[in-house]
């Protein structure tokens, strides 16, 4: 394996890097600032077009969906490296058409929606027009298992009817979010993984019912928001199911291998900022008589960040190289493997750096308090520690059966 990364990619690495450096991180607290505080999800900071429209205009848009014409032609060897910087910023994936939940509904309207479906829904996301939300996990199930999956789309002639209650539908609250993809059961006679199906449901349509927005450890992360929506009766063509029915597990499956790689590589940048700001940080503070930076422990801290960055990237990459040379079934295990890796050597970094902060580092007048929550919800999302490690367990003792 060879990870040097080519002349595309670090010229790529360094427009990435200077767009943060001239427009993202000086606006970060303008961002905050602009959110309406009365109503934090009826409007989308002015910033944020502002900037998105820089991002397009330096060519720095759609940057992943490799193996399709729609992105910018990287594999996701290519992707990993630019997704960590700009898993730097928390509003930094967004600006350039990357964020979390959309890559990975791009990613499912590229490989398996008609030509109709991407007419609608894939070109306005592309273009950053609209934003859209995943449903899939519920309150009344143990949805770390998907096949408990309750919610039920039936089909009625030339339409379906879902009925049930998610929850943690990232970006719902997003007054531009228009389109959700919805998991649910059409056939609970099927095979287990065999039951499910994914469907697409405008959030304007009659039953669609956006119950509140979850907070993360306090933080509402408007304006785009955790939702628990009720479908009550929802009518929607049948033409709007994707792939065909009982496809719902495998759309999954393909869905989270590349959003679990773009996940881990913005948590490793997340984690290198909080490094370096640990870093500069302990050499402008005084305890006992010494610099922070010349006590034993602090060293300690930093020495064990960089030794764990730079293990999980290498995991990582090794993860993208498999999914781009052998396939993202092929690569399960490495993927599992970053998915628990990742985001415990960031809590680990982050969690240095507010002790090396004190007080502050508690606080919203750094980033380290909202990276670290931000962060925990990751050893949950896309499925929990427990589960990807089951799994890595399995995969290991195939071999010796």
């Amino acid at each position: 394996m060879n990870f040097d990364y080519s002349a595309k990619v670090k010229d790529l690495q360094k427009k990435l890097t200077e767009f943060m450096d001239e427009y993202i991180y000086p606006n970060e607290q303008v961002y905050h600032d602009q959110i309406d505080k009365n109503a934090p999800f009826s409007k989308i900071p002015p910033i944020m077009e502002e900037l998105k429209d820089k991002a397009k205009q330096a060519g720095l848009w759609n940057l992943f969906l490799p193996e399709s014409e729609y992105g910018a032609g990287l594999t996701n060897t290519e992707y990993a490296p630019l997704c960590e910087i700009m898993g730097r910023s928390s509003i930094a994936p967004e600006i350039f058409n990357c964020a979390a939940p959309d890559t990975g509904n791009m990613e499912v309207l590229v490989r398996y929606g008609t030509e109709e479906q991407k007419e609608k829904w894939l070109n306005p996301l592309l273009n950053g027009e609209i934003r859209s939300c995943f449903s899939m996990t519920e309150p009344d199930v143990a949805s770390s298992d998907a096949t408990n999956i309750s919610a039920s789309i039936i089909r009625e002639g030339d339409e379906y009817v879902i009925n049930g209650t998610k929850w943690w539908s990232s970006g719902a609250g997003d007054p531009r979010c228009k389109i959700a993809i919805v998991m649910g059961k059409n056939d609970p006679d099927a095979p287990s993984h065999e039951q499910q199906s994914m469907i697409l449901v405008p959030l304007d349509t009659e039953g669609v019912t956006i119950k509140r927005v979850l907070p993360v450890f306090g933080y509402d992360h408007a304006p785009h928001g955790h939702a628990e929506i009720e479908y009550k009766n929802v009518r929607v063509p049948a033409s709007n199911m994707l792939w065909g029915e009982g496809k719902g597990f495998a759309i999954a499956q393909g869905r989270l291998g590349p959003g679990r790689i773009h996940h881990c590589m913005r948590t490793i940048g997340a984690a290198e900022r909080a490094l370096e700001e640990m870093c500069k940080r302990v050499q402008s503070r005084t305890a006992f008589g010494k610099k922070l930076a010349q006590q034993g422990v602090i060293q300690q801290w930093i020495a064990d960040s960089r030794i764990e960055i730079e293990q999980a990237r290498l995991l990582t990459l090794k993860a993208a190289y498999m999914m781009d040379t052998v396939g993202n079934k092929d690569a399960k295990a490495e993927i599992a493997m970053i998915k628990v890796i990742a985001p415990n050597m960031a809590l680990k970094v982050i969690d240095r750096a507010i002790q090396a902060f004190g007080a502050a580092g508690v606080s919203d007048d750094f980033p380290l308090a909202a990276s670290w929550a931000n962060i925990r919800t990751l050893r949950l999302a896309d499925g929990p520690d427990e589960v990807h490690r089951r799994a890595i367990a399995r995969y290991e003792l195939k071999k010796y059966m």
